[in-house]
């Protein structure tokens, strides 16, 4: 059996702990980048990369993060993606749930619509609009980017002038205002990572401030995760077709919330402060697709 792993760094901590976990359950590894990928209509080999037939050669692929990249380049990513899933080849994570997850409105409404517990959020493109809903969510609000990770670009907005100033801005660089009202939770929150239909670890991250991600600083905290947030981590990712996903859950006084999902997650902070090896169980799950 041959697993490829589509990669941006075959030499990164991610895909060497799973290149060891292939390895020590018998399976080969094959890394390539997207910029590796090359595909053909109405000829032989209609996706290819070092050498490989993709659809023929694999028995799987395991999709770590897709990166930056322009509008053709990240279209042309997802749709050889498709391409490979038409073709019959397992992907983990399938590209619809990929392309659900990085879409931050699109993936927040979904979950909205069946009843998870989200933070009100407007998107817009007009920084008027992006000041009322300034205003309407009480002045205290978060702006993302509707693209990006990592916690990179996330901004906290608690004064009027400020708020409108930076909606300017992101209109002017023609980027579309993502405005979320701020959920008190002091300084941590929840990581649950899900593979197939359970959390196989969980921790929570602890910052000096309300931004909680590792990348940004955060120290990972054991959680043994059970009950509400346990059952929203796992319904969430099956609404976004997710197989393997991180799943970010703030804790308040009013409850739970999740506030995104990410389908190509990293697991260096959560591999930490658990016992359970996150490759393996990644490994093991995409050799059980393959034999079903």
């Amino acid at each position: 059996m041959r697993i490829g792993i589509l990669t941006r760094n075959a030499n990164a901590w991610a895909p060497q702990q799973l290149k060891a976990s292939c390895i020590k359950l018998g399976v080969e590894p094959f890394f390539f980048r997207f910029n590796d990928l090359t595909a053909r209509v109405n000829l032989q080999k209609p996706v290819t990369a070092l050498g490989l037939n993709l659809a023929v050669d694999l028995s799987a692929l395991i999709v770590r993060p897709i990166g930056r990249g322009s509008i053709d380049e990240c279209v042309f990513r997802i749709d050889v993606l498709h391409k490979l899933h038409r073709l019959g080849l397992t992907i983990i994570n399938n590209p619809s749930a990929i392309e659900r997850s990085m879409d931050k409105y699109y993936a927040i409404s979904l979950l909205n619509e069946h009843g998870i517990p989200v933070p009100r959020t407007i998107v817009t493109e007009s920084p008027a609009s992006a000041l009322e809903a300034f205003d309407e969510l009480g002045g205290d609000v978060v702006c993302k980017p509707m693209f990006g990770a990592r916690g990179l670009g996330v901004t906290r907005l608690t004064d009027r002038e400020t708020a409108s100033r930076v909606f300017r801005a992101l209109a002017f660089t023609r980027n579309v205002i993502y405005v979320q009202e701020f959920i008190p939770h002091g300084v941590k929150d929840i990581r649950a990572f899900v593979v197939g239909d359970g959390v196989v670890a969980a921790m929570y991250r602890v910052a000096q401030s309300w931004k909680t991600n590792v990348a940004q600083g955060a120290k990972p905290i054991p959680l043994n995760l059970t009950g509400e947030a346990m059952e929203l981590a796992i319904k969430s990712a099956k609404l976004l077709g997710c197989e393997i996903a991180g799943v970010d859950i703030l804790e308040s006084k009013n409850g739970f919330y999740v506030v995104e999902i990410n389908s190509q997650p990293g697991w260096h902070g959560l591999q930490s402060v658990t016992s359970i090896n996150i490759a393996d169980a990644i490994i093991n799950y995409v050799i059980s697709k393959v034999k079903r």
